[in-house]
């Protein structure tokens, strides 16, 4: 059954995918990340895990065909298409305590809380901290070991469609960071579609 729902700049998404079930996840206005994760909806201990995808691909950057793996190394999510190219595996959740720290700001929005809503309906507890396929984000590694998330290179309309592998429990951050080139210092809003 098709579904679509649109998540408000700084806000959050909660649904269930079906195996075989189709989701596309589009950047509204461009340069906004989205902090996705996945857990197995007959088994919350097993959720998607991007060290593991990593680990599995031998490579950061995924392509259509590519497949999303959980902690225990069995496929969630296949990637259909993906009109940008640049995602994130290495960036855990912004949390309020990050905010404090880079920032100096108190009590800020994060994907941590936000990603807590929305799996609340489903029973799942906030764990120590969420390790999400940040989509559209853009995190560059230069030669030197530094690292630096830059402004995303998705433009408005631009998307990237995942099949479920499993029964599925999803949640989407629009992410609320304005204070970074993390989604160009502007929050904006996130498409999410069951096609």
């Amino acid at each position: 059954m098709k579904q679509k729902w649109l998540i408000p700049a700084t806000q959050e998404l909660g649904f269930q995918l079906a195996k075989g079930q189709v989701v596309r996840v589009t950047d509204v206005e461009g340069a906004q990340v989205a902090d996705l994760v996945a857990y197995l909806a007959l088994d919350t201990s097993e959720r998607l895990d991007p060290s593991v995808t990593m680990d599995a691909l031998h490579t950061m950057k995924i392509k259509p065909g590519d497949i999303i793996y959980s902690n225990k190394y069995r496929p969630l999510l296949t990637v259909l298409s993906d009109t940008v190219g640049q995602h994130d595996f290495i960036n855990s959740a912004c949390r309020a305590e990050m905010y404090e720290l880079l920032y100096n700001k108190h009590n800020h929005a994060s994907c941590y809380d936000n990603l807590n809503k929305a799996l609340a309906p489903f029973g799942i507890s906030p764990p120590d901290q969420h390790y999400p396929f940040n989509l559209f984000m853009n995190t560059v590694i230069h030669p030197s070991g530094q690292i630096r998330v830059e402004k995303p290179l998705s433009n408005a309309g631009d998307y990237i469609e995942l099949r479920a592998e499993m029964d599925l429990i999803i949640a989407i951050s629009a992410c609320p960071c304005a204070e970074s080139e993390c989604n160009g210092y502007k929050c904006t809003p996130i498409v999410v579609e069951i096609v």
